[in-house]
């Protein structure tokens, strides 16, 4: 059975840091197998960080280019997202995810269960 497991969210005031893990079980995923996404209250599911195709540069959303920092470690199936400089509407359920047949598929067919990041003003 596959897992995926956040951690890594909790409450941090605007400029501070976090740093989110997904750990991965069951199945092993390279670092463009999996990717970032966040859930705001009222909002949509939005597309964070990762990488798109294998061997090019990680994608980042607009609204966190500078500020966060995907990166894996395939050796501990895991990846991280170090979110610095953290704004109040960054606040959000973050997901990691993974695609089986890498993110330029957008099949993913596995999901973490999220963890709250809130940033106070």
């Amino acid at each position: 059975q596959v897992q995926l497991v956040e951690s890594g969210g909790g409450l941090v005031q605007a400029g501070g840091s976090l740093r989110l893990s997904c750990a991965a079980s069951g199945r092993t995923f390279s670092s463009d197998q999996m990717g970032w996404f966040r859930q705001a209250p009222g909002k949509e599911r939005e597309f964070v960080a990762g990488v798109i195709r294998s061997g090019e540069n990680t994608y980042y959303a607009d609204s966190v280019k500078g500020r966060f920092t995907f990166y894996g470690d395939n050796a501990k199936n895991t990846v991280y997202l170090q979110m610095n400089n953290l704004k109040p509407e960054d606040t959000a359920v973050y997901y990691c995810a993974a695609a089986p047949k890498g993110l330029v598929s957008g099949v993913y067919d596995y999901w973490g269960q999220g963890t709250q990041v809130t940033v106070s003003s």
